[in-house]
């Protein structure tokens, strides 16, 4: 594939609508379908598009399913699941994405403890990690057990392994990590595994900025 002329072998090369003129073979291609999913991220897959360890990764999910290629919009560490999304739309993957403007996400997080106020408040407050802040937008308690309690963890940005690295400073061992909205998006009941289409509502919900500018 050239892209104004130039080779270029990297299928996540963001291509903006009207601005790149690109060509494979020497003729001009078409502009792509823009395309826009959910997949509900099974856990033990890593979102890649290959790994050099020979792992599954979730394009194992959209196997025979006919789509263009389309890139993870965000990712979740193997670990972890639920909602993952995909596009070919880099402009508003990217929109997504923004730590400014971005929807926040929404994860339900299984801990080894029972947490108590001072916990909560303090995960609210945050800590100072490799020299990164860390701290969750908010944080609830969904339900506790004998050992072990459901927290509700909200962020407004996105850090490589966040509520991990986050919970481990308080010494909190995470059992399950879901991912279960990304703005006004639900996971809803989606299988695991299973993925479907969004819909011009559904994607424009989640851009918190300029949402017209998006069919």
């Amino acid at each position: 594939m050239r892209v104004d002329g130039r080779i270029v072998r990297d299928p996540e090369y963001p291509l903006h609508d009207g601005m790149r003129r690109v060509s494979v073979d020497g003729l001009d291609a078409p502009a792509p379908e823009r395309r826009y999913l959910v997949l509900n991220k099974p856990r033990g897959l890593v979102t890649t598009t290959r790994d050099e360890q020979g792992r599954d990764t979730v394009y194992r999910c959209l196997e025979g399913s006919g789509l263009p290629w389309l890139a993870p919009v965000g990712r979740l560490d193997k670990a972890s699941e639920g909602l993952l999304l995909f596009s070919n739309d880099p402009q508003w993957a990217a929109a997504i994405l923004d730590p400014a403007t971005g929807p926040d996400k929404t994860y339900h997080v299984q801990i080894d403890r029972l947490p108590d106020a001072a916990l909560l408040e303090s995960l609210r407050t945050g800590t100072v990690d490799a020299g990164e802040r860390l701290q969750a937008r908010s944080v609830s308690l969904l339900r506790g057990g004998s050992r072990n309690a459901w927290l509700e963890v909200v962020l407004d940005e996105g850090r490589n392994r966040q509520i991990r690295r986050l919970l481990a400073a308080f010494d909190v061992g995470v059992l399950r990590l879901v991912r279960v909205a990304i703005g006004g998006l639900q996971l809803g009941t989606l299988a695991k595994g299973a993925w479907r289409e969004l819909d011009a509502a559904e994607r424009r919900s989640l851009l918190v900025a300029e949402p017209s500018r998006y069919p």
